[in-house]
């Protein structure tokens, strides 16, 4: 590997630029730039195909397809959710006027721990937000189970879990709603983009003119809206990609295996292996450092691994619940979240992108080794 050349955590996949050439020319000629037009409509369609799902709404962005699912579902009140998360999680629920409660995490999985969910319960609660983090399904069961008991909602932020599967059967089903991001770091990308996963056709409804600004017809407003909607621009990227989806997720397992094959000797690393009957899409591959086993601190090893032009990132570091918005909330005191408080010291996520070369791989672990 040339010492100069720098590598980052992640790094997007584009199709040939000739292939999405083909697909402006026809907006082109169009001129139909968005408002569900005719990739909108051709996406929407092949992603449910792909996925295994019944509905689905494109919008802009994951964040706001976040916000507006809150709003589709009415919630209100106090939220259950993770710590650890990207704060995009959290900050739909303030915008939304929602309290967050955060719990504690599973260590093995990062994911919400069902356990510690009961006893965050109280009249004021409407919902709970779990995180598929890094692809690793929740306990989707026990969450339903809680649910179903208490009465309330379950929405998933599922922005690294696009195409995970458990038996056959998309993650994206679970719950109420499912939140997917294709942002550019993400393996499937739209530049920027997301999708709300529904159940239903009369709340797939009422997402799409929540979207709109809440326009049901030209005349007639049901529901104070926004606008959330993708461009034609960013579906037909979202077509292309789908073409490609397949051998991307196929390389980064290639790539995570050649990881934990060269890892798994070091003392004081550990990685997460993959889940009985998981059809994974290796988004992130994040590492643990015991400092105790390893001999150094987490943050000693990403400042080594920077020195010699590798970018890893510290993901995700700090808690939500240690940023100032959240951190004087009962929930978010020291010591209620300790599992959560000691994986946020010990994370770190190592490059991995469907392009990334086996030399650098082995150069990475070697300088873990070392």
């Amino acid at each position: 590997m040339k010492r100069n050349k720098t590598i980052y955590v992640t790094e997007p996949f584009l199709p040939p630029l000739e292939e999405f050439n083909e697909y402006l020319k026809q907006i082109w000629n169009s001129k139909w730039l968005t408002n569900n037009g005719q990739f909108h409509q051709e996406l929407e369609q092949a992603l449910c195909d792909y996925l295994g799902v019944k509905y689905i709404s494109l919008f802009a962005n994951g964040t706001l397809a976040l916000i507006t699912a809150l709003q589709a579902l009415r919630i209100t009140g106090e939220v259950i959710t993770t710590p650890y998360s990207f704060v995009a999680t959290t900050h739909a629920l303030w915008w939304n006027n929602i309290k967050p409660v955060f719990v504690d995490i599973d260590p093995e999985t990062c994911n919400i721990d069902p356990e510690k969910i009961e006893a965050a319960i109280t009249p004021k609660t409407t919902a709970i937000l779990p995180v598929h983090v890094y692809g690793y399904p929740c306990n989707i069961e026990k969450i339903k189970q809680i649910a179903d008991i208490y009465g309330l909602k379950v929405i998933y932020d599922a922005a690294h879990a696009f195409g995970v599967k458990q038996k056959d059967i998309s993650v994206l089903n679970a719950g109420d709603l499912s939140i997917l991001s294709f942002h550019a770091t993400k393996i499937y990308n739209t530049f920027e983009g997301g999708a709300i996963v529904s159940q239903d056709e009369s709340t797939k409804k009422r997402i799409d003119y929540l979207k709109n600004f809440g326009f049901a017809n030209e005349t007639t407003v049901v529901a104070p809206g926004i606008n959330a909607k993708m461009n034609e621009v960013q579906a037909a990227m979202g077509l292309l990609q789908l073409k490609y989806i397949d051998t991307i997720i196929e390389k980064r397992k290639q790539r995570a295996s050649l990881y934990k094959e060269l890892l798994k000797s070091i003392p004081g690393i550990r990685f997460m292996e993959d889940l009985p009957d998981t059809f994974h899409n290796y988004s992130y591959f994040p590492i643990f450092v015991n400092e105790k086993e390893y001999g150094m601190h987490r943050d000693e090893l990403y400042e080594k691994l920077k020195a010699n032009n590798i970018y890893a990132r510290r993901y995700f570091y700090p808690l939500i619940s240690q940023f100032p918005t959240y951190k004087n909330l009962e929930s978010a005191q020291s010591g209620k979240l300790k599992v959560a408080e000691q994986i946020t010291r010990e994370v770190l996520c190592l490059p991995i992108y469907p392009d990334l070369p086996i030399n650098v791989i082995e150069n990475v672990c070697k300088i873990i080794a070392l």
